[in-house]
């Protein structure tokens, strides 16, 4: 006889069956549930952070792939249940790094189910077409190739600054490669309109010295220092990813874009007294949740033909609290924290607390089907109201 894992909502006799019994012998149950001849979307859809649910630094984590066969058809359902790929992770083109992920995780992704920190940036780029911007972070002078490909025609490096006149930071010379990447500029007079933090910075002194040199001047680099409130047209800045850490394949989380966030301010703060106001997105912002729910829709759209009389409840399942958790449940989706990655339950209870814990990627994917299965033996259930 088949053994059957309690999973009863509170005030509530309904028993739902565990996953293994659900895509096992008695898999007829779910066929009951959701006929073959609808072509409706599953009553549930996913959102999953990669480092530290997927991978742990370059390794693929072992979950990771049984959780992706999973959500492409090896379930109840018997069909791919819509998901994408949620990360403040960034500093490359999303093609480039969905090819790379579909190597790693042996299944093929494709950049429209893939959000990384600075994907939003997309929707602001008509509004810095042909505008100058400083773009910083990543490696050379990748996250300029991004932003170009997101339509900022006019995007530029600290080292292309640093190429034009090197008493700007006079404590790092230019590397031969590094050279090799930087455009030809007359900053004097050339007009800075915003400063984006697309990736984590590499030369933190370099990058917090210009983005002050810009901000104090107005855009014009090396012009006279003038307050922001005294300016027709202050600088903006905006920040892609707030997390203060992220877990590497070192033992313990490093430093993030965070921590870069904290240092420039402090630092710009000591020198007029007060804080530059920013736009900040990645999760747990709003904005990057909504965002996130609109690439869910269209994939959805893509896929299924019948639309539901309920939307998918939307699963995220991350390991930082502080960002997966805390974005999901002020949007109003489910929440899973997983313990492959920041969060450690030694610490005690997390800053923000999820719908659910899971070991792992796989055990948290296992858990919200069976949370959203419209069919038991001992009653009849409905999907969790939306």
């Amino acid at each position: 006889m088949q053994l059957y894992r309690v999973l009863a909502t509170r005030n509530s006799s309904c028993y739902k069956p565990s996953f293994r019994l659900l895509i096992g012998q008695e898999r007829s149950l779910a066929q009951q549930a959701l006929p073959r001849s609808r072509q409706e979307c599953p009553p549930v859809a996913f959102a999953l952070d990669i480092d530290g649910v997927l991978l742990r630094g370059p390794d693929v984590l072992p979950a990771a792939k049984r959780a992706l066969n999973i959500l492409e058809g090896d379930n109840p359902f018997k069909k791919k249940i819509p998901y994408i790929l949620l990360t403040n992770g960034g500093g490359v083109a999303e093609d480039e790094r969905c090819k790379k992920l579909s190597a790693q995780l042996n299944r093929t992704i494709v950049p429209s189910q893939y959000c990384q920190a600075h994907t939003i940036l997309r929707k602001l780029s008509h509004d810095y077409r042909d505008k100058p911007v400083l773009v910083l972070g990543g490696e050379f002078d990748k996250v300029r190739q991004v932003a170009k490909g997101y339509g900022y025609r006019k995007a530029y490096t600290t080292l292309d600054v640093l190429a034009w006149n090197p008493a700007v930071w006079p404590f790092h010379k230019l590397s031969e490669i590094e050279k090799t990447t930087t455009e030809d500029v007359d900053f004097s007079n050339t007009p800075i309109s915003a400063i984006f933090v697309y990736h984590d910075p590499r030369n933190w002194a370099l990058d917090v010295q210009v983005a002050c040199d810009v901000i104090l001047s107005g855009g014009i680099i090396g012009g006279p220092y003038k307050k922001s409130d005294r300016q027709t047209e202050p600088v903006k800045l905006i920040f892609c990813n707030p997390d203060l850490l992220w877990k590497s394949d070192f033992d313990r989380p490093r430093l993030g874009q965070g921590a870069f966030k904290s240092a420039f301010q402090a630092i710009f703060k000591q020198i007029t007294g007060s804080e530059y106001p920013h736009v900040q997105f990645g999760k747990p912002t709003e904005e990057t949740y909504h965002f996130a729910e609109e690439l869910l829709q269209a994939q959805i759209n893509d896929l299924y033909s019948v639309k539901n009389s309920l939307r998918p409840r939307i699963y995220m399942i991350g390991d930082n609290p502080e960002s997966d958790i805390a974005g999901a449940n002020a949007a109003k989706w489910s929440s899973v924290l997983v313990k492959t990655g920041v969060y450690d339950p030694l610490q005690g209870p997390p800053s923000h607390l999820p719908t659910h814990y899971a070991e792992d990627v796989e055990e948290a994917v296992k858990w919200a089907i069976v949370q959203e299965m419209p069919f038991t033996p001992s009653c009849n259930h409905q999907p969790n109201s939306r």
